[in-house]
């Protein structure tokens, strides 16, 4: 059996689709099961027998994975992705789940537990340098923030009927921010999204975002969870210069994940002098 463990449960339906679609392209038959947090007690139970009767080949999930009700008939490979959102410890319950699995973690973010240990020798590491077929890259540019660029931007993306992520990482700011995009483009569908909010809050937001509900989503760094949303490809990120290098590349990973040509746009607060 293979384990796929990821940090929220859109990403989970969302690698349990891609993966069926994979599969049955290859014409593959493999039985898959989905085991997350939000599922009621008797999709759950269901889900933890076929693991435990050997009806799953693949279990794909949440930290759900890691709880003790979940037991394995015979866990031979352990992926994780976004392996930054996970503590050693997690990660390790998993592989525990299963004699000596073999263990792939992946992240767009390089880690420096994970880079000192490649690099030791202890683990093997594998760069994906090439973009993906039809791929193009993230055109950005760094500015002093310009309220009649950034909304020529996101009007530019709505009119050829993209969304825009509009990042503001303070949550006491930020539904104030929201209402200045929407005095400035009243006919856009905007929301707003950060991590105070109660986790099915959130998760009915990124449904709305995948359903094209939602024009400007108005957000946090929360964003920097790998959910695909191929027709979001505007970023704008205000005070870009208070965020890491790591998590900008993170953050701008979101747009670009289609054929279409996205816009990154880091900006700072006017007349201030960047190191």
């Amino acid at each position: 059996q293979g384990a796929l463990m990821v940090p929220t449960e859109v990403l989970a339906r969302q690698h349990y689709e891609s993966m069926t679609e994979l599969f049955a392209s290859l014409g593959i038959t493999y039985r898959p099961v989905l085991l997350t947090g939000s599922m009621t007690a008797k999709e759950k139970r269901h889900a933890r027998e076929s693991i435990e009767n050997h009806e799953a080949d693949i279990v794909i999930g949440t930290h759900a994975l890691i709880q003790e009700k979940v037991v394995y008939d015979n866990l031979a490979l352990v992926i994780t992705d976004e392996q930054h959102r996970f503590g050693v410890v997690q990660r390790e319950m998993l592989s525990k789940k299963g004699g000596e699995p073999h263990v792939l973690v992946m992240s767009a973010t390089p880690i420096p537990r994970t880079l000192n240990m490649a690099m030791g020798g202890i683990r093997d590491i594998s760069i994906l340098d090439d973009a993906p077929v039809d791929r193009l890259p993230v055109q950005t540019y760094v500015l002093e923030e310009d309220p009649l660029i950034l909304e020529e931007a996101m009007r530019r993306e709505l009119r050829r009927g993209g969304q825009v992520f509009y990042l503001h990482n303070n949550v006491e700011t930020i539904y104030s921010v929201a209402a200045q995009v929407s005095k400035a483009i009243p006919e856009a569908r905007i929301t707003v999204a950060h991590g105070k909010m109660e986790k099915d809050e959130l998760e009915k937001i990124w449904e709305q975002m995948l359903n094209g509900e939602v024009d400007i989503l108005v957000c946090t760094t929360i964003i920097e969870t790998g959910v695909d949303i191929p027709n979001a490809n505007t970023l704008i990120v205000t005070n870009a210069d208070r965020l890491g290098l790591s998590q900008l590349h993170q953050i701008r990973g979101r747009v670009g994940r289609s054929a279409r040509r996205a816009y990154a746009y880091f900006t700072f607060a006017r007349g201030k002098a960047l190191s």
